[in-house]
């Protein structure tokens, strides 16, 4: 059975009856901790579960067709009638969910007992009982029997109807992290086109979000350098300052969640695997099935928009640091030379492809293409670059590690013919400036949602059963083999290079 399932829950009316639905919710919470509950009602009560406290969504119904069509794009997993009319049924059939479930209205009983005063045992029965009955189809546990005020959050807002003046993303992770950030940022203020965007990071991302031309505001969260205490107060205190009316938070760190719950934001959304789930009122699915960028993205589903179409990433580069680059370049001689980007370092030692290999690429991209490498990377990869420069045969590469601002990462860019990197933050700085993308990939895998987001990308790697060994890469080989990198070989790499070029 699915741990994460998402429920369709109908019950188009009337007050009482809705009302009455709120101890399914709990049970359903109980059996399945991140679930996702979407209730059906008609408009006029729609108002009703949107203040429920374990409901997750409402839908209101447009008519037959309309909400079928919208319920299909949904791709709930359950179904669970509890209206059991013709209209509600034919939808739960046409739905194509799988699990279906329907409560029995003993509909007949009740009218012979109106008409005819026919007395059927089964009047006995609360509509209450026969709600919790359907649970069993499900194999769900029933715990919760009765209605409670604590179902209930009065100051729960209905999203559909925001009309925010101040939005906020909150995104506190890596550079790559950062950079897969832009396609939220970007269709944010697509459908709030009258609401300013803040964006609060990390001091090593704030350029990123700065060439965003659709952030107003820039917060930096020097979380790393400050004591915890110090620094969570100070990020509690800018968002308490900003007015805000939504954040999107797609960090999922129970620091983030608290810090927007303590700072009273009306509208907190974010994953239901988040550690602070419990201080967010507003949760979508969380699936390691879509890439990172796509899942960003959904965090605008609470809106009820439209995210079929998945905008690129926007980035642009100041005057500044494109003329400071191209006098790198002219210093050089290299203003007419096709280039290739190495970035050959990563936090995490398995992402690392060997440095002799590397090495071997970097001679062979310059003997077989006529294409000059440039090493990037933080200075914290000086010594990478050293060891790598100290083994190529033949043309040395540029050595521009730690040389560089991420602005100037950015300008740089756009002068690459290819780029040729470990599973890192750079990597997707590429791909967002569309340069054609060798991705190398040991230790994690492409189904963690984090591989080079473009059709002008490859990532090279090893089927492994070993593979992945952990989300992010570790400091030494689990199995102490390490053949998820060894067993990529200059000569692959290369050919993916060459067919990237020619493509």
């Amino acid at each position: 059975m699915n741990q994460n399932p998402k429920i369709l829950v109908v019950r188009m009316s009337s007050l009482g009856d809705i009302v009455l639905t709120t101890p399914i919710y709990r049970n359903l919470k109980n059996q399945w901790q991140n679930c996702h509950i979407t209730v059906l009602v008609k408009k006029k009560f729609s108002q009703i579960p949107e203040k429920f406290k374990n409901v997750d969504e409402v839908l209101t119904y447009k008519g037959f067709f309309k909400t079928l069509h919208e319920i299909r794009a949904k791709n709930f997993t359950h179904y669970l009638d509890l209206h059991s009319t013709l209209r509600s049924v034919l939808i739960g059939i046409f739905s194509k969910i799988k699990n279906r479930a329907r409560y029995k209205k003993d509909s007949l009983a009740r009218r012979l007992f109106v008409k005819f005063k026919v007395i059927n045992p089964s009047l006995e029965r609360h509509t209450l009982d026969r709600y919790l009955e359907t649970l069993k189809k499900y194999n769900v546990t029933v715990t919760e029997t009765e209605p409670s005020l604590t179902d209930w959050d009065y100051n729960k807002q209905s999203a559909e109807n925001l009309k925010p003046k101040k939005i906020a993303i909150l995104q506190t992770a890596f550079l790559g992290d950062a950079v897969l950030t832009l396609p939220l940022i970007e269709k944010t203020s697509e459908i709030f086109k009258d609401a300013s965007l803040t964006v609060i990071c990390r001091p090593e991302s704030a350029e990123i979000f700065k060439s965003s031309p659709h952030v107003s505001k820039v917060i930096v969260d020097d979380k790393k350098r400050t004591p915890f205490v110090k620094s969570f107060k100070t990020l509690v205190s800018n968002l308490k300052k900003e007015n805000l009316d939504i954040i999107l938070i797609p960090h999922r760190s129970i620091r983030s969640a608290l810090a927007s719950y303590v700072a009273k934001i009306p509208v907190r959304v974010g994953f239901n695997k988040s550690a602070g789930r419990m201080f967010l009122n507003k949760t979508v699915a969380f699936s390691w099935l879509l890439h990172d960028a796509e899942r960003n993205l959904s965090l605008l589903e609470p809106f009820k928009v439209n995210l079929t179409k998945q905008n690129p990433a926007c980035l642009t580069t100041s005057v500044s640091s494109s003329q400071e680059i191209e006098d790198i370049l002219r210093e050089h001689n290299l203003m007419s030379v096709p280039l290739a980007g190495i970035h050959a370092g990563s936090v995490w030692e398995t992402k690392r492809w060997p440095k002799q290999y590397y090495s071997k690429l970097i001679d062979k991209l310059s003997d077989e293409l006529g294409i000059k490498s440039v090493l990037i990377g933080t200075g914290q990869d000086a010594d990478i670059a050293e060891q790598i420069t100290g083994m190529v045969k033949g043309s040395k590469p540029l050595n521009l590690i730690g040389k560089t601002s991420i602005s100037q990462l950015m300008a740089l860019m756009k002068n690459l013919k290819l780029f040729v990197t470990n599973d890192s933050g750079p990597m997707h700085i590429a791909t967002a400036f569309n340069v054609p993308t060798v991705a190398i990939f040991g230790p994690t895998t492409k189904e963690l949602g984090f591989f080079p987001y473009s059709k002008n990308a490859v990532v090279v790697e090893k089927n492994l059963k070993c593979r992945p060994c952990s989300l992010h890469g570790k400091k030494k080989c689990p199995h102490g083999h390490f053949l998820c990198m060894k067993l990529i070989t200059p000569a692959q790499v290369l050919h993916a290079c060459k067919n990237l070029i020619k493509k």
